[in-house]
């Protein structure tokens, strides 16, 4: 039987398989993500962006940006139960803490549409993929968004705002810069590397029954680019391997 025409609780049983390293380091990294992402931005948001060098400032951003994007990786491995597959009470904590960090998003509604993701990758029933109707890439996207996101985040992120602003008074330009602009970009990232490149159809067509393909940039690159989710191909065989152990597995493909 073709693996995209197994059940959804095949998914749930196979992301309860133990890893070959089942250890606390899942764990140690996921809080060392959460703990820089929130250091750093605390200290963007009350630092005085005028004293700021300009060159400074948008490396500020793409350095919180890409702190966003290791949330959203970080709650990605929860969903797949490698954060800590121990204790799921804390695996499940820390994967709806990161995407609540991230921009309220609702994890349980995100699990179960990551799993269908892996059920039926480049179909209609893919909540990642496009419409089929074009692979625009910015069409794309904003299916993408659709998909993900709810009117109650919105809500949220304007009262966090308000708050944060009237209650807290930190500059409204400084929540711009560090808490409205990096979350945008860090999905504009985690798109383009983590669905776009890895999911449009090649020219010789899918192969099943991953539909997916690889990005295959030296480790560094990967890394910097979104976290070895480029290693996509790799992820959808073995998806219970976290996202730093996956540039080993693309290694052993490739030797």
């Amino acid at each position: 039987m073709n693996i995209c025409d197994q059940p959804l609780s095949y998914y749930v049983e196979i992301e309860q398989l133990p890893a070959k390293e089942d250890s606390i380091y899942g764990l140690v990294i996921a809080i060392l993500i959460i703990g820089l992402w929130v250091g750093s931005l605390a200290v963007l948001l009350t630092i005085n962006y005028v004293t700021m060098p300009n060159w400074l400032i948008p490396i500020a951003i793409i350095w919180q940006m890409f702190l966003y994007t290791g949330l959203f990786i970080t709650a990605h491995d929860a969903m797949h139960g490698s954060v800590f597959r121990k204790i799921p009470k804390i695996n499940y904590f820390i994967g709806s803490l990161a995407v609540t960090l991230y921009a309220f998003f609702p994890y349980q509604q995100m699990l179960k549409k990551h799993w269908l993701h892996h059920r039926h990758p480049a179909s209609e029933l893919d909540p990642d993929f496009h419409d089929n109707k074009t692979e625009n890439g910015i069409l794309w996207y904003l299916r993408f968004m659709r998909e993900y996101s709810c009117w109650q985040q919105l809500i949220a992120l304007t009262i966090v705002f308000n708050l944060a602003k009237y209650v807290f008074h930190i500059s409204e330009v400084n929540l711009i810069l560090f808490w409205t602009i990096p979350p945008i970009l860090s999905s504009i990232q985690l798109f383009y590397f983590g669905t776009f490149l890895p999911h449009r159809q090649p020219k010789s067509g899918y192969i099943y029954p991953h539909c997916s393909q690889t990005i295959a940039l030296p480790t560094f690159w990967s890394f910097i680019t979104c976290y070895h989710f480029g290693y996509h191909q790799e992820h959808h065989e073995y998806p219970h391997v976290p996202w730093w152990q996956l540039p080993s597995v693309y290694r052993q493909r490739v030797v």
